[in-house]
């Protein structure tokens, strides 16, 4: 009896530990997210998709930023530049603005942030989720072992349903469109972000707002005084 009572607690003991490693992986994030680097390209990656875009298709000027959601100099440029940006050149019909993604290795997640915005996007969320994980960069999921918890819930605060959210994260199914936009950055010469090529030329995140917004200016105005062809 004695020895059957100590078997029972032994095996509800192990009962309890697995109940509770498996709800620790809940609360904590759920299955480990690894976007692999290098990956193999295929057409599919990059058919009809050259970045996340907003403003007039018809815009005189396109600029394409370069972007690593974990670079904190992304999220400040973001959080005190971009507002003017839009303002002033996006709202008003100037720029059509192209996102891509250059996630640098120096950082610990880099490839896991652009795929998070690759799945948000998938729900129609990509500008509302860029805005709250530069808000939390630093204090909510860059910094940490597993990013997972702290982006569940940058997307949760935006409207982005998150089961679905995470399996698109489980499937790394944007690894190779990923991969497909640093080739193409690198063959363009970008080596840090956020990246800016405007009118053909390469601007890197010193650029101001004022300063884009006189350039652009100055772009339209180039086009308005070169003759067009009959």
């Amino acid at each position: 009896m004695v020895q059957g009572q100590r078997n029972f607690q032994i095996v509800f003991g192990v009962v309890v530990v697995i109940g509770a490693v498996f709800l620790a992986s809940k609360l904590l994030g759920g299955k480990p997210v690894s976007i692999p680097a290098n990956a193999v390209v295929t057409v599919a990656d990059t058919a009809g998709f050259r970045g996340y875009v907003i403003g007039d298709p018809n815009a005189p000027v396109e600029i394409v930023e370069y972007v690593d959601f974990e670079c904190i100099v992304c999220a400040n440029w973001e959080q005190v530049q971009w507002p003017t940006v839009k303002a002033s050149l996006i709202d008003n019909g100037k720029v059509l603005w192209r996102v891509r993604d250059y996630p640098l290795e120096m950082h610990r997640h880099p490839r896991v942030a652009s795929h998070a915005v690759a799945c948000a996007n998938d729900q129609g969320k990509v500008w509302e989720a860029t805005d709250e994980m530069f808000r939390t960069q630093q204090n909510d999921w860059s910094l940490v072992a597993d990013p997972m918890p702290g982006l569940k819930e940058a997307m949760k605060a935006v409207g982005v349903d998150v089961p679905t959210w995470t399996t698109c994260m489980e499937s790394a199914k944007y690894a190779g469109r990923i991969q497909a936009s640093v080739e193409e950055g690198g063959r363009l010469g970008v080596d840090g972000t956020p990246t800016f090529i405007i009118g053909g030329r390469r601007y890197d995140g010193r650029l101001s707002s004022d300063a884009m917004v006189q350039l652009v200016d100055s772009l339209i105005a180039m086009k308005k005084q070169t003759p067009t062809t009959p």
